[in-house]
């Protein structure tokens, strides 16, 4: 058996992409260990989660700046999927994600784009079940 464990995520502080991720989208933070005095391991997930986790790592050259927030060149990066889109949604619009359009349903299931506090794009989705 294989797995994505994590996939990494450019940001620009530590500590702001840490409040971020569990204050505004609800992450636990699972850990946040210093490597050296410019170097965290810091990894969240979503609540309950069953899937990969995020390394956040701080951009440590100006190349890597230059990517912060733009790193699927402009296309949606990431899908936070959720069992309870109306309950997500409305917690996240609560805590002032910045959703780019109103949820919709498509032939997949309930969606809607938001950016994060650098710019990269996120569905939001709720999968369509099989019934």
């Amino acid at each position: 058996m294989q797995t994505i464990a994590r996939v990494t995520l450019l940001v620009r502080d530590y500590d702001e992409a840490i409040a971020y991720f569990t204050r505004v989208l609800g992450f636990t933070l699972l850990e946040d260990t210093p490597l050296d005095p410019e170097k965290r391991w810091v990894i969240v997930e979503p609540r309950a989660s069953r899937g990969a986790a995020l390394l956040l790592a701080r951009a440590a050259s100006p190349e890597q700046a230059s990517r912060v927030g733009k790193q699927a060149g402009g296309r949606v990066a990431f899908f936070l999927e959720t069992d309870d889109f109306p309950r997500d949604y409305q917690a996240m619009a609560e805590r002032g994600v910045a959703f780019e359009e109103k949820p919709r349903d498509e032939a997949y299931g309930t969606v809607v784009v938001f950016k994060d506090l650098y710019g990269n794009r996120w569905d939001l989705v709720q999968p369509r079940t099989s019934e």
